[in-house]
């Protein structure tokens, strides 16, 4: 084990470099800025109990990325578990009008995007907005990069398919819109 300078010295220059990319990579999957703030606070107390094991130089941001993916897992899970009460209280007082998601985001490649699994959604997520390559991917899920690479590629080929889907569906509403306009405009 290293000296307690030498320690905090390294995890200062690890605190950082990945912060920002860490809180990004955070923000964009947590519910709320409560919730990343607690992913984020725990990635990092993570990071420093377990320093030695932190790879050096670029391999600590998705070194990073995987523990906040795990801690982010955690989170969920004990959120599901603390809400199932609240849950079965709503079923028993009958139903509850539920208001309309929320949505980040419109048109059909935000539509398709949603429309994936939660592995594609983080799988290209970790490509697109973290910018990383497929060794990186690779750490942070915990698997080979040849997994990564073919999960890649089944990844895409579904947000390809799923994005033709939802353009032709807003097509078509499209013309049915346009040809009930042009119907009540010959009937007026």
């Amino acid at each position: 084990m290293e000296p307690l300078d030498e320690r905090r010295r390294r995890f200062a220059e690890i605190y950082a470099a990945c912060h920002d990319p860490v809180l990004g990579y955070v923000m964009r999957r947590a519910e709320n800025g409560h919730d990343a703030a607690d992913v984020l606070a725990e990635t990092f107390l993570i990071a420093w109990r377990r320093l030695d094991d932190v790879p050096a130089g670029d391999g600590a941001r998705p070194w990073l990325y995987g523990v906040a993916r795990r801690v982010l897992a955690n989170h969920r899970r004990g959120e599901r578990r603390r809400s199932a009460l609240g849950d079965r209280l709503r079923a028993e007082l009958g139903p509850v009008i539920r208001p309309a998601e929320d949505r980040d985001g419109s048109g059909a490649v935000a539509e398709a995007f949603r429309g994936l699994s939660e592995d594609d959604r983080e799988l290209l997520s970790l490509v697109g907005w973290e910018g990383l390559d497929a060794g990186e991917i690779a750490t942070v899920l915990g698997c080979s990069r040849n997994a990564v690479r073919i999960r890649l590629h089944r990844a895409r080929k579904r947000f390809a398919r799923a994005l033709a889907d939802q353009e032709a569906r807003e097509s078509r509403a499209e013309t049915h819109h346009h040809r009930a306009r042009v119907a009540k405009g010959e009937h007026a």
